[in-house]
């Protein structure tokens, strides 16, 4: 890991502002995976965020408005997420959402599919077009005409709009974990 663990303690009056109200966040809606160390320090992407509030501000304030009231079901946002921690190949991306989408209901079948950077022949019709979608926009280009329509009849416009605004909100998010080596912590 190249940033160190922040303690709340050792927070600047702008880590701290931001440090509360991501863990505020993280309490709320990124359960059962491992977000805040024993000391309340903060894991995962949050830490790189804290150690650049200007620029890690920003990024919470967009990961809060694609996670308080999402219009898509839970399984399908992490289908979406994992199809882009696997081509990233983000390991606490993927440790965290592989925790997330089994509590959600996908199976490990599923999962470990997706995880290997494959498509699962049992998915569902809404899970098809998230996996469609995601895998299209992080291969790079436009996406594809009849996948965004796909999206627009399966999701709405809006729910569609979430989706691939989600898939760009985790690609920021892997990157930023694997530029700074972030590791599955010890559990």
């Amino acid at each position: 890991m190249r940033l160190p663990l922040i303690p709340p303690e050792q927070l600047t009056s702008e880590q701290r502002t931001l440090y509360d109200d991501m863990r505020t966040g993280i309490q709320a809606h990124f359960k059962g995976f491992a977000t805040i160390r024993d000391d309340g320090a903060l894991m995962g992407p949050w830490n790189p965020w804290l150690h650049e509030p200007r620029l890690g501000k920003p990024v919470w304030e967009l990961t809060k408005a694609l996670s308080t009231d999402p219009l898509l079901p839970p399984a399908i946002r992490e289908v979406a997420i994992l199809v882009t921690g696997s081509h990233f190949r983000s390991a606490y991306e993927l440790y965290a959402h592989v925790i997330a989408a089994e509590n959600r209901g996908l199976s490990d079948d599923k999962l470990a599919t997706i995880v290997a950077g494959q498509r699962p022949v049992d998915l569902t019709r809404e899970e098809a077009v998230a996996y469609d979608v995601a895998a299209a926009l992080v291969s790079g280009g436009v996406l594809p005409e009849l996948t965004y329509r796909a999206a627009v009849a399966t999701f709405g416009p809006h729910g569609a709009a979430e989706l691939m605004q989600l898939v760009g909100l985790y690609c920021m998010v892997s990157v930023t974990l694997n530029a700074f080596d972030v590791p599955v912590p010890e559990v």
